[in-house]
């Protein structure tokens, strides 16, 4: 068979939107109108039921880089197991529906076949909870451990995104816990492995400033860099960073004369605006 890992997230919503709306609609049905639900109902349990099938298979097919990922292991096992217990519920609740919808066909068993619509209603309700917990334990996985984040894909560049979104991260994280040296570290490490990004470039300017607190640094590394004069968003972000340089070292009348430049050149910059309004 196919390795079909790559196509997990896409098979699963279909199931989880398919289980849903079934057991939804079979619950709907019991009350007797309008008179498409329990037709409705019986095919998006069936239709929900069977895409489970490849639905765990793609789970199985992915999860070796996931497990991989240390400590992400009893995590990943945590989200198989569930994921094959609601397929077998509801592959049993499909079970229950097409005998129901056999019962109906006899008008002497017209109860049975009620019975059996309540039977998959209460079950349904349980599998709910399933798809619930099984969502639940995927979720854990990937955003607790980034199973499949940035290597789903197979693009060697998207490795490179996951690693800068956790330099990020954690470097937010230092700085907001008093750890402005770590904080600069791991900025440092962004700007070698994207220093093509102006907002990685941006960053390392404003890292300079804040967390290593060298305004001077900041000054002279802005001025090595090119940014493109259509790009609003980096020009005012290094603009401001020069402003706050320049005040830093006791330079109010050059930070005055960037900021009404700023002001000057991009009048629609919130940013700046409000840093203006600040100064007054």
């Amino acid at each position: 068979m196919p390795d079909i890992g790559v196509f997990h997230p896409q098979i699963v919503h279909f199931v989880i939107a398919f289980l849903i709306g079934g057991v939804v609609l079979r619950i709907v049905s019991l009350f007797g109108r309008p008179a498409w639900v329990g037709p409705a109902a019986t095919a998006l349990i069936l239709f929900g039921a069977l895409a489970s099938i490849p639905a765990v298979q793609s789970g199985t097919d992915a999860h070796g880089v996931a497990e991989r990922i240390p400590g992400a292991r009893p995590a990943v096992i945590e989200h198989e197991e569930w994921g094959e217990r609601t397929r077998n519920l509801f592959l049993g609740i499909a079970l229950v529906e097409l005998i129901g919808l056999g019962l109906a066909r006899n008008p002497d068993r017209k109860k049975l076949a009620r019975g059996a619509r309540m039977a998959s209603a209460a079950l349904g309700l349980v599998g709910l909870l399933f798809v619930y917990e099984t969502g639940e334990h995927g979720g854990r996985v990937v955003y607790g451990y980034a199973g499949g984040v940035g290597t789903r894909s197979g693009d060697p560049q998207d490795v490179t995104h996951l690693l800068i979104a956790g330099l990020y991260q954690q470097a937010m994280q230092d700085r907001a816990t008093g750890n402005p040296r770590g904080a600069a570290r791991l900025i440092e490490e962004m700007r070698f492995r994207a220093g093509d990004d102006w907002t990685v470039q941006a960053m390392a300017a404003e890292s300079l400033l804040r967390d290593r607190e060298e305004p001077q640094a900041a000054l002279d590394f802005i001025a090595d860099l090119d940014v493109p004069a259509d790009n609003l968003q980096a020009a005012t972000r290094l603009g401001l960073v020069r402003v706050d340089a320049l005040e830093a070292l006791g330079m109010a009348d050059s930070a005055r004369a960037v900021l009404d430049d700023l002001a000057t050149r991009f009048p629609q910059s919130l940013a700046v605006r409000r840093r203006v309004e600040g100064t007054r």
